[in-house]
């Protein structure tokens, strides 16, 4: 039985999404991408329309971004910006496969008049940072290791004016911090423990005591790729165990079955940019 302090609210949020109808497995530039795997389009093109849909029946808005022909990783919209009280920081992707990607990004957050800051660090948006508003006052979490580099976080602090924690990522099948720390709500998280380096683990226990520890099957799961609104947890429908944490803390989880965008290295949030205003 959840108690009066577990009594979770949610919070109404703006989304970005693109549709995957130009989304393959062309390239392979994480561990989870296996050209001899195939996608099968249509179904991914269903399983992202009820991801959509889950964040529309929970009463969030949901903007699209037009899909662009020989971007097939467009539909993780999460990867293209980062954006903090209406101000943008523009992703810089590592891999040449995925550079263009960000030109439609910049064109649609300057089109909705936000101030857009042009990086010149690599990062690759919401994919490497993570932002609690109601934690110390408003803190940004960040990941280095794989895609975005380390100065990229300073870039970042000085673009949008908060505090921003730097932590490493060691293992390469959790080469985004978004596949292993998901904010639960505005300043608590989930996370796993093992994607971070011992000094990054300590930081975060420190920070979160309160946090929903993941274990590795929760994380292999693409659990922890998850979009929250204070009170609904929507996540990877193969992380049982972790909704089961999170119902014991208070949350609701809103499974949704991604299984052929999961053959790309990414689940529910890298399909999910947050626009916060």
């Amino acid at each position: 039985m959840v108690t009066v302090d577990q009594q979770r609210v949610a919070r109404k949020r703006t989304y970005l999404m693109c549709s995957p109808e130009h989304f393959a497995v062309e390239y392979a530039i994480n561990p989870w991408m296996d050209l001899g795997t195939p996608v099968d389009a249509q179904l991914a093109v269903k399983q992202w329309g009820r991801l959509r849909e889950a964040l529309l029946d929970l009463g969030h808005d949901v903007h699209l971004l037009a899909p662009e022909p020989g971007l097939p990783d467009m539909v993780y919209a999460a990867n293209g910006a980062f954006t903090v009280d209406g101000a943008v920081y523009g992703a810089r992707f590592r891999h040449e496969q995925r550079t263009a990607e960000a030109a439609p990004h910049r064109a649609f957050h300057e089109g909705r008049g936000w101030r857009f800051v042009a990086p010149n660090e690599t990062n690759e948006g919401e994919g490497d940072f993570a932002y609690l508003p109601e934690a110390y006052g408003g803190l940004v979490l960040a990941g280095h290791g794989f895609r975005t580099e380390l100065p990229a976080h300073a870039e970042a602090q000085e673009a949008l004016g908060r505090p921003v924690v730097s932590l490493r990522l060691v293992d390469p099948r959790f080469y985004h911090l978004d596949v292993a720390l998901g904010a639960i709500d505005d300043r608590n998280i989930a996370y796993f423990p093992g994607a971070f380096s011992a000094a990054s683990q300590k930081v975060l226990a420190q920070l979160f005591p309160d946090a929903v520890v993941a274990d590795d099957a929760d994380a292999l799961a693409f659990g922890l790729n998850l979009v929250s609104d204070g009170a609904n947890v929507v996540l990877d429908a193969e992380a049982t165990r972790l909704a089961g944490r999170l119902r014991a803390a208070g949350y609701t989880p809103v499974p949704v079955e991604l299984t052929e965008l999961r053959k790309g290295g990414g689940s529910v949030k890298c399909c999910v940019g947050e626009l916060r205003a």
